[in-house]
């Protein structure tokens, strides 16, 4: 599998991102139904995790956005993941942005995306995440849950507590997604009075949800890596008012460090891949400081190597998530990070 990405990959990036990301995802798909993938992919040795109540089987997770829909939940498993999550999955189906809306800067192993949240809808991916055989044979997989581009910003929580009662049933945990920067306005809810308003409802929410299912299911915050010393600060004091589980440091940063210059680098979006590292770095570091281990860490954000992996548990985060680096690096990537945090037990 690893010689066959880096062959395919220079074809892959002769055309455009987004094209090459469907084309490769049905092929995956099409290789697992063959039972190709199971013979080619190598084992993850096993190293689990115990985190938020739930075991994970190795610390290595699918970050959201590679798989908005829940359509190629079993084949992105069989590449060893320890843990999915799905989405951003909105209340109502939408297109998106218009296209092209990604763009590779090979040069920087960086991506700048501006999606906008394009998915068929929360009661499709559910149905889709129900027909899978990994979540049916009880593999954790969380919902990454936003608000349609439609909706007023002064009404997005309704949009999250309609998201999160569609998803609780099916969702090993749920995300709630502050932080992308392609939906106009999404990140003011990253400010001190809104998010307090947004975190009490969803959390009167699940109390509510737990009742009806008899099972409480963890809630976490995915928050943007721009953010201040300041912004973290009340954010991780609101987390643990709030009763919030675990937070995800972070997503794709407005900043065009590491790439000024560069063929896209002024396309509108959020950047990702090997600039991002250090910043999300940075953010984890000063939320583990603030937070002093009441609320785990889930680190995201420029892994393209097992050194890379490691650096985010050293900074503070107990299980990391990955995206851009599996464009540049293909599966390898994940049996990579997987050999170099379990080297650190």
């Amino acid at each position: 599998m690893i010689d066959v990405y880096a062959l395919l990959r220079p074809c892959l990036f002769s055309v455009g991102a987004e094209q090459a990301h469907n084309f490769t995802l049905e092929n995956l798909d099409r290789a697992e139904r063959l039972g190709i993938l199971r013979h080619v992919i190598p084992t993850i040795p096993p190293n689990p995790q115990r985190f938020c109540g739930l075991t994970f089987p190795n610390p290595i997770g699918l970050a959201a956005g590679l798989d908005k829909d829940g359509r190629h939940i079993d084949a992105l498993a069989r590449l060893g993941f320890g843990f999915l999550e799905i989405g951003t999955v909105t209340p109502r189906p939408q297109p998106g942005n218009p296209q092209p809306r990604m763009f590779r800067i090979p040069s920087a192993q960086a991506l700048i995306n501006r999606m906008g949240f394009n998915n068929d809808g929360v009661v499709a991916c559910v149905e889709r995440v129900r027909q899978s055989q990994f979540w049916q044979s009880g593999g954790v997989i969380g919902l990454n849950i936003g608000k349609n581009a439609t909706t007023p910003i002064e009404d997005a929580t309704a949009d999250y507590i309609e998201a999160m009662t569609a998803v609780y049933a099916v969702a090993s945990y749920i995300t709630i997604n502050i932080s992308s920067p392609n939906t106009a306005h999404l990140r003011s809810l990253q400010t001190e009075a809104p998010l307090r308003a947004l975190l009490s409802r969803l959390s009167e929410t699940r109390e509510r949800l737990a009742d009806q299912f008899g099972l409480k299911k963890p809630l976490f915050l995915k928050i943007a890596p721009d953010l201040t010393t300041s912004d973290v600060a009340f954010i991780a004091n609101l987390l643990v008012e709030y009763g919030i589980d675990a937070v995800i440091a972070g997503n794709t940063t407005t900043l065009r460090d590491g790439v000024q210059g560069r063929q896209h680098a002024e396309e509108i979006g959020g950047l990702s891949g090997a600039p991002l590292q250090e910043l999300s770095n940075q953010l984890i570091t000063r939320l583990h400081a603030q937070l002093q281990n009441q609320i785990p860490i889930i680190g995201v954000g420029g892994i393209l190597s097992g050194k890379d992996a490691q650096a985010k548990i050293a900074a503070g985060a107990q299980l990391i998530q990955l995206y851009t680096g599996l464009i540049y690096r293909g599966p390898s990537l994940i049996s990579a990070c997987a050999q170099a945090l379990a080297q650190r037990h």
